[in-house]
């Protein structure tokens, strides 16, 4: 029913025997989202309460607005980078935790504002301004910047530097300054040794949740507070605070930038998500949808001290393989985390905090691509150096930089394809029906005098010169020539300044004594060159609906055979 938040028609429609599987997978999702929430807020630079803020309020919007049944919503280690990156800059010196908290709350508020807008004004494909090759490079570069800047706190100490290369020179002067903690190197190593061992060999255990429970089992048996392992403490009791952040003026210019980058790569993320287990389950995935209940997700989380978030494949697969059926699953999960905040908001006292760092960087692993990478150096040397080149972006620039120069190259390439599209010359093969490219084809035959040419691309203005260039070099190798023939279905536009340069290339071809002539040039691009006016310049029969009759009226007029 038109109107009707997807939510209400879920419920509507509901199902008796869904209860007890939404409900179960409910509390295997929670045991995921709790030590994730927390991990990714560290990651954003805030702290870990506001990760399982984000995660309650994000899932409750989502489970009224989303169309998806079984998508899981929350704070993402891709986000964590961009969110660190947009926020820290703007706070003060003395790393005021309040003031990081409002920065990120109205981040949301803008991601969230952005993604509504969009998917209003039906621009769910903006999030195609990222191609694959890119996004893999973006990735394995995000990886990257995400491990490096973990290791640290994962040695128990900290530093204040800022990019990649900074980040790894600190950690160094670190080690060799002896600011490694022992036992803190240890209770993370080990963590992710677990995570990694049981996500490899027993995948239906749920390895964060058992790293958790031993890291806290041992900071209690050993005391690691009094070994200098930072703890992440009591966490703050009750529900949720509604709060409208305050800041400055002069940071929402910053954080408008930061929230359009974070704003593409979710949208991005949750589309290719929503696909993806839409397949599995058999629904239809309605992109503007998606980024409307994203953007309410996003401004519910920013009213209540959260942050900005995305889709989680990790988790949907969680608790698709757990028996979700329905938003009953995360509204389950919330209501646990909410639960667990006003029942037992010590129950994370002692959980150390390099085991948080072991969730980031095992996550952190998981955003790589090696094999895909591999795979675009075998398949296509171009698009692999475009992985490379995003990789370095974010590598070498910083993450927001990074997402720019993913989303300029991946545009970029467009225009490449454009500016110097595939075009061949095409001849007749003994045996085969139709015209062939002559360079797949070695022994294709050619009508004296006829070239036949095929141009892969609409004509625009930035190919057109190319397109005029490339049959006037025909008319100084080819002799004598007496027609060129365009094999034009793949010409699916034709602009003015295209027009304007076929006018001229026609009057050039009639002063050598050469015809040029189209077959099958899709109706609306005819309808676009009669309203140029080029069919005045143009004979009416210099246009034909088959290749095969073009040819056929050369050879009926020229009396030449193929040869």
């Amino acid at each position: 029913m038109p109107g009707v938040p997807p939510g209400v028609r879920t419920l509507r429609t509901y199902r008796r025997e869904w209860l007890f599987k939404d409900l179960v997978a409910g509390v295997v999702l929670t045991t995921l989202l709790v030590p994730q929430g927390m991990a990714y807020a560290e990651l954003a630079g805030l702290p870990p309460i506001t990760g399982l803020y984000t995660s309650v309020l994000c899932l409750l919007a989502y489970a009224v607005a989303g169309p998806s049944r079984i998508l899981v919503l929350g704070p993402d280690s891709s986000l964590g980078p961009m969110i660190a990156a947009t926020v820290l800059p703007l706070v003060a010196s003395d790393g005021d935790s309040a003031r990081a908290v409002a920065l990120a709350s109205v981040l949301a508020l803008m991601v969230g504002a952005i993604t509504i807008l969009a998917g209003v004004a039906r621009l769910g494909f903006v999030a195609d301004l990222i191609s694959k090759p890119t996004m893999i490079g973006y990735m394995n570069g995000l990886a990257l910047t995400i491990l490096i800047g973990q290791l640290p706190k994962l040695f128990g100490f900290s530093t204040d530097a800022d990019g990649l290369i900074a980040e790894l020179d600190a950690f160094l002067d670190g080690l060799s300054d002896g600011d490694a903690v022992p036992a803190a190197v240890t209770v993370g190593g080990c963590g992710i040794v677990l995570i990694l061992f049981l996500q490899r060999f027993l995948p239906k255990v749920p390895a964060v949740l058992v790293m958790v429970v031993l890291a806290i089992g041992s900071s209690v048996l050993f005391d690691l507070g009094d070994h200098g392992v930072r703890l992440v403490g009591r966490l703050p009791e009750g529900l949720p605070p509604f709060t409208v952040p305050d800041i400055r003026w002069d940071d929402l210019g910053p954080l408008f930038v930061g929230a359009l980058g974070i704003a593409l790569v979710s949208l991005a993320d949750t589309i290719s998500n929503a696909s993806a287990f839409a397949t599995r389950t058999g629904q239809e995935v309605r992109g503007d949808n998606e980024m409307i209940a994203i953007g309410t997700a996003n401004a519910a989380a920013g009213l209540f001290q959260g942050f900005p978030v995305s889709t989680s494949g990790s988790r949907t697969a969680v608790a698709e393989r757990a028996g979700a059926k329905t938003q009953l699953t995360g509204v389950i999960g919330a209501a646990l985390i909410l639960l667990m905040l006003v029942l037992l908001p010590g129950l994370f006292r002692a959980l150390p905090q390099p085991t948080l760092a072991a969730v980031v960087i095992t996550a952190s692993l998981s955003l790589a691509d090696l094999r895909g990478t591999a795979r675009l150096w075998h398949q296509r040397k171009a698009e692999f150096w475009l992985c490379v080149a995003a990789f370095l972006g974010v590598a070498l620039l910083g993450v927001l930089p990074g997402i720019a120069v993913a989303v300029g190259l991946s545009i970029l390439n467009v225009f490449r394809r454009a500016w110097w599209p595939y075009s061949t010359e095409l001849g007749r093969v003994p045996g085969l029906e139709g015209y062939h490219d002559v360079r797949s084809h070695q022994g294709a035959e050619h009508l004296p005098g006829l070239v036949i040419l095929r141009f892969d691309a609409p004509l625009f203005f930035a190919n057109a010169k190319s397109f005029r260039d490339q049959i006037l070099r025909y008319t100084r190798t080819t002799s004598p020539l007496e027609c060129v023939l365009i094999a034009a279905e793949p010409v699916t536009d034709v602009d003015t300044t295209a027009a304007d340069i076929l006018e001229d290339l026609d009057r050039t071809l009639q002063d050598r004594g050469v015809a040029l002539v189209f077959a099958e040039l899709k109706d609306p691009v005819r309808r676009k060159i009669e309203r140029y006016g080029l069919t005045r310049p143009f004979d009416p029969a210099a246009f034909y609906p088959t290749v095969e009759s073009a040819i056929e009226a050369y050879r009926s007029r020229t009396g030449t055979d193929w040869g």
